[in-house]
């Protein structure tokens, strides 16, 4: 390990016992506490909500301001607020039944929800400020201490963000590690409480690893290729609109961006066509746009051009979705126009690989039974779309396949419920967070059972010497 990154991974350490040993100081965590933490990463976010834009924009060669402030600091903020205003219920403890019969002889049973400890966050470049904040919502409401590495893709974001949490911030409090891979590493061994990661799922199994040797508990937010099934009594033109702006939002940059379609092959080119329109609607023009986001860098741009490169050595058709003719060949920048790819196939790294940009397979089906095996076939994905009217083929497309979670005629916005669990399984993650289900998550579920003064195992025949009393719970406990 270099000199550096010995150092870096040594100040972790120490963060890591000072928030630690302020946390055992401190407890029990009232929510007074939790509450004015929230306020004072509400103020964080809502006083330099127009920093971080800029910083997301420099990081990714544009994006545009009203995005940012829609996908990063928008959700942050409702996640933030919903914590605010439901963890008081939350943090109730469950009365549990005793059993039988102890209950009856005045003996109580309960579940109380106490915070772990300290909390790392490991977070990701396409959404650098939301993919923090949005978890940090269940993590301070629950009464945890957090330390942050966030992307060093987004270097500019990170840079702010671990200059400005300190104004907000105590260290034993909240922190935040700059650096590479190195310093990701280093910061993904520590002993936390608990781990949440989101990023691809390659690096996923590497946290998980790391987290192993110190047995921390971890929530996985992965990705993966989530399918759209287009049924055929969908609105068409609607689908269109609806898939057109989730893959182009972020310009694809998303783990719930839709990955690809499942169409009916006789309604094959009306989809394509709405799609088409529905992207020419949103982003008539894109080089210019500042409402189109860029591929964050050449990395990335030379990964998604590799791949239209492979399926068309391997017979597919690409469709380059480009309203006013624009040279993008030409133009000094990552900006990327929509690709729609015609007859995918399995051999084609579009549709081995999540695609994570503006390229889009579609893949037709006879019956929505092979639609439906297709896609339980593969890894079960992050988010899975259907569009329809038809009930019982929606029924049929729910509870037939298994997925993170699901949106109906759209995609993306079950993401967007605070109410919602949101999380994959499987490859594409595990654990949830978002409102009651974040707050559980980043707490530890205690369960205290209460003795009455009564003997209660003598009186049911636990204590030895075993005579009648054992024989008569054993012979009405052990009856079929």
């Amino acid at each position: 390990m270099a000199p550096a990154i010995e150092s870096e991974a040594q100040r972790m350490n120490e963060v890591l016992a000072a928030q630690r040993s302020s946390f055992t100081a401190a407890m029990p965590e009232s929510l007074a506490v939790r509450t004015d933490r929230i306020d004072r990463a509400l103020a964080l976010l809502i006083d330099h909500a127009d920093a971080f834009a800029k910083a997301v924009s420099e990081d990714f060669g544009h994006r545009s301001r009203e995005q940012t402030l829609m996908t990063d600091i928008l959700p942050s903020v409702s996640a933030l607020k919903h914590a605010k205003k439901h963890m008081t219920n939350w943090a109730r403890g469950e009365k549990r039944k005793p059993t039988f019969p102890l209950g009856l002889l005045g003996a109580k049973a309960e579940v109380v929800f106490q915070p772990k400890g300290v909390v790392g966050v490991v977070s990701p470049w396409n959404f650098p400020v939301g993919m923090v904040f949005v978890p940090m919502a269940g993590i301070l409401a629950a009464g945890n201490r957090a330390m942050i590495k966030p992307s060093e893709f987004t270097e500019n974001v990170s840079t702010l963000m671990a200059r400005l949490v300190p104004d907000y911030f105590d260290v034993t409090e909240m922190a935040v590690f700059t650096g590479g891979a190195d310093v990701g590493v280093a910061f993904s061994r520590l002993a936390f409480d608990h781990l949440i990661f989101t990023g691809a799922t390659s690096v996923g199994k590497h946290i998980m690893r790391a987290a192993a040797d110190n047995l921390v508990p971890v929530t996985l937010e992965l990705g993966g290729k989530s399918p759209t099934f287009i049924g055929r009594s969908a609105d068409k033109t609607l689908a269109g609109q609806r898939v057109a702006m989730g893959k182009l939002m972020n310009a694809g940059q998303i783990c719930l961006a839709p990955d690809y379609l499942l169409v009916a092959e006789e309604q094959e080119g009306d989809v394509i066509n709405s799609v088409t329109k529905g992207a020419a609607a949103l982003y008539p023009t894109m080089l210019a746009n500042d409402d189109y986001t860029s591929v964050v860098n050449g990395r990335n741009y030379d990964r998604l051009q590799s791949y239209l490169t492979d399926a068309r050595e391997k017979g597919a058709e690409v469709i380059e979705v480009n309203p006013a003719n624009e040279d993008f060949a030409s133009a000094n920048g990552h900006k990327m126009p929509l690709h729609i790819i015609r007859n995918p196939t399995d051999d084609m790294k579009v549709m081995q690989e999540e695609i994570f940009g503006p390229i889009l397979p579609v893949k037709t089906y006879r019956s929505i039974d092979d639609a439906i095996d297709y896609v339980n076939a593969h890894d079960r994905p992050l988010g899975l779309y259907y569009f329809g009217q038809d009930k019982s083929e929606e029924e049929r497309v729910l509870t037939r396949t298994v997925s993170g979670g699901v949106t109906v005629n759209d995609v993306l916005f079950h993401n967007a419920m605070d109410d919602l669990p949101f999380g994959g399984i499987g490859p594409s993650g595990m654990g949830n967070y978002h409102g009651l289900d974040g707050f559980r998550t980043f707490s530890h579920a205690r369960a205290v059972y209460r003795q009455p003064k009564l003997d209660v195992a003598g009186l049911a025949g636990f204590k030895p010497p075993y005579g009648k009393a054992t024989a008569k719970t054993l012979a009405r406990q052990l009856k079929k």
